[in-house]
C-alpha cells in the first residue's frame, strides 16, 4: 500500500460561512482509497492521509470484500496520523462527515460506523456526505479556480463508475442531463487497458502508452457522436477495440501497434465526449463554467479537448488538481462545509445524521431533500 503525502495549510481559503462547529474530520471509504483530512471552517486543508490500496491487482479491479477489510484496518492509524500531521487532538474537531453512498456497500459501512463512532465519543454532530456530490463540489473549494466557481455550472463527472454530465444549480441542486447507457468513462479504460495487457488500474498505463502512439491510425467509431442529448455509450467502442486484437489470438502485441490503439481509443473517448458536452452545453444556456471532474479527469487529453469546447463557447473550464480528481477525504470535508452552509444561509439546524444509513445508490437528485423542510413551510 502506499500513503498519499501529507498536506499541510494548503492554498485554499475562503469562510465557509454561517458555520461556526470548528474544523472538520473527514473520512473517505467508498472504493479502494482510504482517507482522512481535516478542514478548517473556512475551508484550509489543516492535513491530509491518503492510502491506495495494492491488493486489488492481481484481480483486475476491486474486490469489495478485500476493499472493506483494508478500510477496517487502516482507518484508525489513517485518522491518528491526520489528526497527529494538524497538530490537533480529536477533542478540537468540531464534527465528523463521511461518505455514506453512493459505492461498495462494505466500504461505505466501516467509513460512515467508524466517523459515527467518533463523532458520538466525541459528542460532536455527524454529517452524510453524498460521494457524487463531494466530486460536483470539489471546483469550489476556495483557491482553486480563479475567481471562484459560482452556480451555476455544468459539471462533467468522469470516473469508473460515474459519466453524468451534471447541471450544478446550488448546493444540494442538481439536474442529470445526461449519462452512460452502459459502460463508464473509467470502466472503459480499465478494460481496455487489460486487452491491451496493461493490468490495473489500466486508465493512466494506457495515457502514458498512448503517448508513443498516433491518434490517428487505427478507425474507431464514435458512439452516440452527432446525435441529439448528452448520453453516452463505451461498450460499442470497447469491442470494437477488441476486434482489432483478434488477429494476434493470444500472441504478444507488438508495441507501436499497442500505442497506435491506445491512443486511438483514447482519441475516441475525447471525441465523444467533446460532442456529448457541446450538446448538453446548449442544453444548460446559463452556464457560465464547465468542470471536469472524477478520476478520468486527470487525463491530459480529455483536459484539453474539455478546455476547446469551453473556449469555443464562451465559457471558463476548470478541473481540480490531479491529487483532487481521484476519490479522496479533502472533497468530502468541504462537501460537509458547503451543506453546512447552505443549512445556516436557509436558516435550518445544522445537520446531524447519525441515523442516516450508507447507501450502494444516492441519486443526487434526493440530496434536496436535506434543505425540504423550509421549502414545506413556503
Amino acid at each position: 500500500m502506499t500513503d498519499g503525502n501529507t498536506q499541510k495549510n494548503s492554498p485554499v481559503s475562503g469562510p465557509a460561512q454561517g458555520f461556526a462547529g470548528g474544523p472538520v474530520l473527514a473520512i473517505e471509504s467508498s472504493c479502494d482509497e482510504t482517507a482522512c483530512a481535516i478542514l478548517s471552517a473556512e475551508g484550509v486543508c489543516l492535513a491530509q492521509k491518503i492510502v491506495s490500496q495494492d491488493g486489488h491487482a492481481e484481480f483486475g479491479g476491486v474486490v469489495p470484500e478485500i476493499a472493506a477489510r483494508a478500510h477496517l484496518a487502516l482507518l484508525p492509524g489513517l485518522v491518528q496520523a491526520t489528526l497527529d500531521a494538524a497538530g490537533m487532538t480529536p477533542q478540537e474537531i468540531g464534527f465528523v462527515a463521511a461518505s455514506t453512498g453512493p459505492g461498495l456497500i462494505g466500504g461505505l459501512i466501516v467509513g460512515a460506523s467508524f466517523a459515527k463512532g467518533l463523532a458520538l465519543s466525541l459528542g460532536k454532530p455527524f454529517v452524510a456526505v453524498n460521494h457524487v456530490e463531494a466530486h460536483a463540489l470539489t471546483a469550489r473549494l476556495p483557491g482553486l479556480v480563479p475567481d471562484g466557481a459560482a452556480f451555476p455550472y455544468l459539471l462533467l463527472l468522469v470516473s469508473g463508475g460515474h459519466c453524468q454530465c451534471i447541471a450544478v444549480d446550488g448546493v444540494g441542486r442538481y439536474r442529470k442531463l445526461g449519462g452512460t447507457i452502459d459502460d463508464a468513462a473509467g470502466e472503459a479504460f480499465d478494460k481496455v487497458a487489460k486487452m491491451l495487457g496493461l493490468g490495473w488500474p489500466g486508465g493512466p498505463a494506457l495515457e502514458k502508452l498512448a503517448l508513443a502512439g498516433n491518434p490517428n491510425a487505427i478507425p474507431l467509431p464514435r458512439p452516440l457522436m452527432g446525435r441529439a442529448g448528452c448520453d453516452f455509450s463505451f461498450s460499442g467502442l470497447k469491442t470494437a477495440l477488441s476486434q482489432k486484437l483478434a488477429p494476434y489470438g493470444q500472441d504478444p502485441l507488438p508495441h507501436q501497434f499497442a500505442a497506435d490503439l491506445a491512443a486511438s481509443f483514447q482519441q475516441a473517448v475525447a471525441d465523444v465526449v467533446a460532442d456529448r458536452i457541446t450538446n448538453a452545453l446548449h442544453m444548460m444556456p446559463e452556464a457560465s463554467l464547465l468542470v471536469a471532474a472524477g478520476g478520468v479527469a486527470a487525463n491530459s487529453v480529455l483536459r484539453a479537448r474539455l478546455e476547446q469546447v469551453a473556449a469555443g463557447a464562451g465559457l471558463r473550464f476548470a478541473a481540480p488538481p490531479l491529487r483532487l480528481c481521484t476519490d479522496n477525504a479533502v472533497m468530502v470535508g468541504w462537501a460537509a462545509l458547503e451543506t453546512c452552509r447552505e443549512a445556516a444561509a436557509l436558516g435550518l439546524p445544522q445537520p446531524e445524521d447519525s441515523t442516516t444509513r450508507p447507501r450502494p445508490r444516492w441519486p443526487l437528485e434526493d440530496m434536496a431533500s436535506r434543505f425540504a423542510p423550509l421549502e414545506s413551510i413556503a
